[in-house]
């Protein structure tokens, strides 16, 4: 009688594992489109079932803290303050009678004014939006951020496109590279129709005209004088809020 062989090979070899449970394959650059959609599909399920229709999405430095220099402190406590602000007046504490929360903090999730800006929603008993990057040096969620709220992608692109998708408008605090990267983005896409037209407040206009000289751009001819419409700027929390309100009325954002 003759034995049959041991199947063990068979069941062992990658080939065999079921397609998702197979890390090789799934982190294979040929299905780079596949991490694509599941990590833009992941987060999208998640603010549906929170009923999330608009957010207030924040910008701004990892590098400032509430205890930095004068200048830090007050850009941490204003950030902080505009979170709470818009939490408590823009409709994001309740769902009532099957409706959606509107106007949700969101934020990149990391420290500095992202961590302000999602504190003064914690702050008020809002919910917030943090939306994490994996980074060389790894980057935590701060501890602001509603945890069922709190997404980590390893793609910028797929990042980004949350950021952007529901916000009904834009505070850029004071950054670096990367606050200005995700605020000339939006810029871009406001220039050329690819979005809505919402409202982009850039906080603390010493700051912003110090860094960057727009009418310099436009006297050039590298945009148009209408573009420096794009934008606005604030210099209190109240004011960046209110700026919001007004430039959103008899909105579709605002119906």
């Amino acid at each position: 009688m003759t034995e049959h062989p041991s199947n063990e090979l068979q069941k062992s070899s990658s080939s065999y594992r079921i397609a998702i449970e197979d890390p090789s394959f799934l982190e294979s650059r040929a299905q780079r489109g596949v991490r694509l959609m599941l990590e833009y599909e992941k987060a999208e399920e998640i603010l549906k079932l929170w009923r999330i229709n608009s957010t207030i999405v924040c910008y701004g430095s990892a590098r400032v803290g509430e205890k930095g220099s004068d200048r830090h402190a007050q850009w941490y406590a204003a950030a902080r303050e505009f979170g709470r602000i818009v939490s408590v007046e823009g409709g994001a504490k309740f769902v009532l009678d099957g409706g959606l929360r509107e106007n949700v903090i969101a934020t990149g999730g990391g420290p500095g004014l992202m961590e302000a800006a999602n504190r003064g929603a914690y702050d008020a008993g809002a919910p917030s939006i943090g939306f994490n990057i994996t980074l060389p040096h790894e980057q935590e969620p701060n501890p602001y951020t509603t945890p069922e709220l709190t997404f980590q992608f390893h793609y910028f692109s797929i990042r980004k496109m949350h950021l952007v998708m529901r916000a009904a408008a834009l505070v850029a605090f004071p950054g670096g590279f990367g606050t200005f990267d995700e605020l000339f983005e939006v810029m871009t896409l406001r220039q050329t129709g690819k979005s809505r037209a919402i409202p982009i407040i850039l906080y603390d206009e010493d700051y912003w005209r110090s860094v960057v000289n727009f009418e310099r751009i436009a006297e050039e001819g590298l945009i148009s004088p209408q573009d420096l419409n794009i934008f606005q700027f604030a210099s209190g929390p109240r004011e960046a809020w209110e700026k919001i309100v007004a430039a959103r009325k008899g909105t579709a954002l605002d119906r």
